[in-house]
């Protein structure tokens, strides 16, 4: 082979190499560019579907917006209450202002639910019912249900065992057990009465229920009840009994009952006349010919001697618990509930401490224990002696506990 032909194949050779080498390099710079262009594809496809996401809600904001200008320009209606159904689709009603008209109702409308007494919109310019009305109630009404339910239990209410059972038996058995009384063929008593001195746990006892049952608990005082119109104060025992059915199984918890249920009188001013007409409302709702449903009532009281005979008798209040002043084992068992966090002294004996507060209340003791921590507090003590219950006894009861009394406090001989 001559030099020409080796150069001619050496040179071919390199050719070779080289467009294998662009070759190469090229396809890697092609395989690159992909990689690039996919990257790109999938960042304008996320684009692409935020943009579509974003399309679509701001055509979603354009049609909230034109539903509301058009509901905005709706033409108001006119509210009425219903007060006879003739048939043939026919309802006469009687307007919010005043004139009564004999008007159709909206066929989507349910039948059952066009009764007399029920409230309705109305077109403007037929006056067809073209709405039900939810029945309206006073927002005090709304405020006087207990949403929370209060943390005190029968353990926290002492020296009341009886109290509590005959409680229990009159209102939490119906509602927990209630085909007990069935099997046995009796009504539950629908009514209790809570009587005693002030501060001896009637309200307690009120609370204790509430947080023991399921039932909706709703508190309202009897001062409450009295309004400076003419028929609110019914209006208001309507509503509130009104609630309680649609809650049921609910309680009704009236305290200082006497403040509406006082004995009625001949002679007396408009407002005791006012006060009388919510009394009388409150007897029909308690024992009318409405059914009351589930609804139990429990009453509170200082003051029975002063209360209407009607409302004491059965089938209102059927059971009349009185809530005396503790004895001497109900007060150990008090000063036990409100000490059980305390820090105490070993000179501390609750027996002793009984003996010291004859005649005194559940409130008086609560206030005993207080006093006594708030002793111990300004002597920059941990702990609680007998002499702070001592000089908190005699600062409570505004009695002197001993003749051993100095100025500096209780010092007993």
């Amino acid at each position: 082979m001559s030099d020409a032909q080796t150069e001619a194949g050496d040179r071919k050779k390199n050719e070779k190499d080289e467009l294998s080498k662009y070759l190469l390099e090229r396809l890697r710079q092609l395989e690159e560019h992909n990689v690039r262009l996919k990257e790109e594809y999938k960042r304008l496809e996320s684009e692409k579907r935020f943009v579509e996401n974003e399309r679509i809600r701001y055509e979603r904001e354009v049609r909230k917006l034109r539903s509301e200008v058009e509901r905005l320009k709706t033409p108001p209606l006119i509210v009425g209450t219903i007060i006879e159904k003739i048939g043939d689709g026919k309802v006469v009603i009687k307007s919010s202002t005043g004139p009564k008209f004999v008007v159709n109702a909206s066929h989507v409308i349910d039948d059952n639910e066009l009764k007399p007494g029920t409230r309705v919109a109305l077109n403007q310019q037929t006056l067809a019912i073209v709405h039900v009305l939810p029945s309206p109630k006073d927002p005090m009404i709304y405020g006087m249900e207990i949403i929370e339910k209060p943390e005190v239990t029968y353990e926290d209410v002492g020296g009341l065992d009886r109290q509590i059972e005959e409680l229990r038996e009159a209102v939490e058995l119906p509602l927990l057990k209630p085909a007990i009384f069935r099997e046995i063929g009796i009504d539950p008593p629908k009514g209790v009465l809570l009587y005693g001195p002030p501060g001896t746990g009637k309200t307690l006892l009120a609370k204790a229920v509430a947080s023991k049952t399921n039932a909706t608990f709703i508190k309202v005082v009897g001062s409450e009840l009295v309004q400076k119109y003419i028929g609110e104060g019914a209006r208001l025992v309507r509503e509130l009994f009104s609630l309680a059915r649609e809650k049921s199984p609910s309680i009704i918890f009236i305290d200082e009952l006497d403040a509406i249920a006082a004995r009625r009188i001949d002679n007396g001013t408009s407002g005791d006349r006012e006060v009388q007409r919510t009394l009388m409302q409150l007897l029909a709702e308690m024992d009318g010919f409405d059914p009351r449903g589930d609804v139990r009532i429990i009453g509170a009281t200082n003051r029975p001697d002063i209360l209407d005979p009607a409302i004491l008798r059965p089938g209102r209040f059927d059971r009349l618990i009185e809530v005396p002043l503790p004895g001497h084992e109900g007060r150990i068992q008090i000063f036990r509930i409100h000490t059980r966090n305390m820090k105490l002294a070993g000179d501390v004996s609750f027996e002793e401490l009984s003996k010291l507060t004859e005649g005194a209340s559940g409130a008086d003791i609560k206030a005993i224990v207080t006093e006594a921590g708030m002793f111990a507090i300004r002597s920059e003590r941990r702990e609680v002696t007998m002499d702070d219950f001592k000089h908190a006894i005699r600062k409570v009861m505004k009695t002197g506990i001993d003749e051993g009394v100095s100025e500096r406090g209780v010092m007993f001989a």
